[in-house]
This record gives structure tokens, C-alpha cells and sequence, in this order.
């Protein structure tokens, strides 16, 4: 028997987003939960989509219909519907290194981007995380696995109204501090060591940083994120988008 973690009330929460509904043009998806289980399962287990189990159906029908949604957005208006809206206090960022496997490799250029770095640990792609002080997922970045913490820092926390910023000395920059004043929050932040003047910064608030790194700890139990097998950034993008929107709502046990 398969192990499923679709819960009634997340279903509920997706299921009126999804296409193929009574009165869409086009065939109508009687399937639709069952589809999401079958992802919900490779991302889970880490398994190649070859072997997903025949009660899924043809693992090529599902592998089509998971790229069609990935190109036409689909994917990314579940994560919109599970996020809904929230009012943000503070917001966490951070970043961390996903190892890719041998497999990853090789895709066309023309077929998109892929976000492989290459380094002597071999092939890494990096995802850059920011999170509410809730531990609710707000926003999240892929790149090569070299590219550095601060390049990405003011497209995590740009738009996003909140009273204070908190990330690690890594994206002790001065260009970013100023933005965050700029959008009147505070810049929670320790200064690095080689800095000449130390800038005050609140360590209570600092404390409370582990809530991203737990949230990355949480969203790597789903193996196809801990891992990257896909050859395409925007493939392996969508599988750690859903652990991000689902890993909180469901009881994930690998084992």
C-alpha cells in the first residue's frame, strides 16, 4: 500500500487552483489529487520518476503533466494558494548548498537554465531561503552552488513590509543595511570582524535565526531536495518549492 500525505483540508486548499475542473476547457482531470500525490511521492522519496509505482499510473504521463504545469504556473499558484496571506513581524533569511548528482548534468542550454556550479566537491546548486518569524516560507532562490549569500539578499527581503531583517554576518554588506533602513525596518545583523566600526544589532532578536536553518533541516526530508536530480533549475525549483508549502503541513517520516 502506498503511503500518501495529502490531508482532506490541504486538498481542499488546492484543489479549486488546479486545471481540468468541470467546466475547463479542455479534458477533465478526474485524477488531480492523485497527480499531486504521485509528485508529492518522488519528491519525497528521491526516486527516479522510472520507478514511480504503476498505482500512480505511466510514470512518462506523469512526467509530462508535471512539466506542463511547471511551464504554465500551475505549480507556482499552489504554493501561492498554501502560503495565503500573512502579516510579517520579522524576516529571516539564509542559504544553503544542495549537492547535485552526476545526472543532473548535461541538459541543453536552449532547454533553460540550470544552475550548476562546479567546484572541486563537484556539482552544487545553492537555495536561498526567506522566512517569517512564524516559520512560513516567503520566498525562495536557486543558483549555482558558488554564488554568494549577498547577491541574492536584496531580491529575498525586496517588497516585503516587516519591522526587522535577520541574517548571518554573510550578508553584512553595507549597500543592504542601507536598503533595509530605507524600508524602515531594522538590520539585524552582526558586523564582521574586520570591520573598523561594530554596528549595534539586537541578539535577542539574532537568537531566534535558527528558525531558517530548522526550516531548511525540515524541507531536506523530501530527498529530491536534499539532493538535486533534475537537470533543469526551474524542475528542481518547483520540488523544493513544494517541500516549502507542504513540509509544514504534513508529517513527513523518510523512514
Amino acid at each position: 500500500m502506498i503511503r500518501t500525505l495529502l490531508s482532506d483540508k490541504v486538498w481542499k486548499k488546492i484543489e479549486p487552483i488546479l486545471p481540468g475542473k468541470e467546466g475547463d476547457r479542455g479534458r477533465t482531470a478526474a485524477d488531480n489529487r492523485w497527480f499531486v500525490e504521485a509528485v508529492l511521492w518522488i519528491a519525497r522519496t528521491g526516486s527516479p520518476l522510472r520507478d514511480l509505482p504503476s498505482e500512480f499510473g505511466r510514470w512518462h504521463t506523469v512526467y509530462m503533466r508535471f512539466s506542463r504545469w511547471r511551464q504554465t504556473g500551475v505549480w507556482q499558484q499552489v504554493v501561492n494558494a498554501l502560503a495565503g496571506e500573512t502579516e510579517i513581524d520579522h524576516v529571516l533569511i539564509d542559504s544553503t548548498v544542495v549537492r547535485a548528482h552526476q545526472h543532473s548534468a548535461g541538459a541543453s542550454k536552449k532547454c533553460g537554465p540550470q544552475a550548476l556550479g562546479r567546484s572541486r566537491g563537484g556539482l552544487s546548486t545553492k537555495l536561498h531561503l526567506a522566512v517569517d518569524s512564524a516559520g512560513r516560507p516567503l520566498r525562495l532562490i536557486i543558483t549555482e552552488g558558488q554564488v554568494a549569500d549577498i547577491s541574492c539578499a536584496a531580491e529575498l527581503v525586496e517588497h516585503l513590509r516587516t519591522e526587522a531583517v535577520i541574517a548571518d554576518k554573510g550578508y553584512d554588506s553595507d549597500a543592504f543595511v542601507n536598503q533595509i533602513r530605507a524600508a524602515r525596518a531594522k538590520a539585524v545583523i552582526p558586523p564582521r570582524s574586520n570591520r573598523k566600526t561594530k554596528r549595534r544589532y539586537s541578539r535577542a532578536l539574532y537568537r531566534t535565526r535558527n528558525l531558517v536553518e530548522r526550516f531548511f533541516n525540515r524541507i531536506k526530508h523530501f530527498r529530491r531536495v536534499s539532493t538535486r536530480y533534475d537537470k533543469l533549475a526551474d524542475s528542481h525549483l518547483v520540488f523544493a518549492s513544494l517541500a516549502c508549502s507542504f513540509g509544514p503541513l504534513l508529517n513527513v517520516n523518510t523512514a
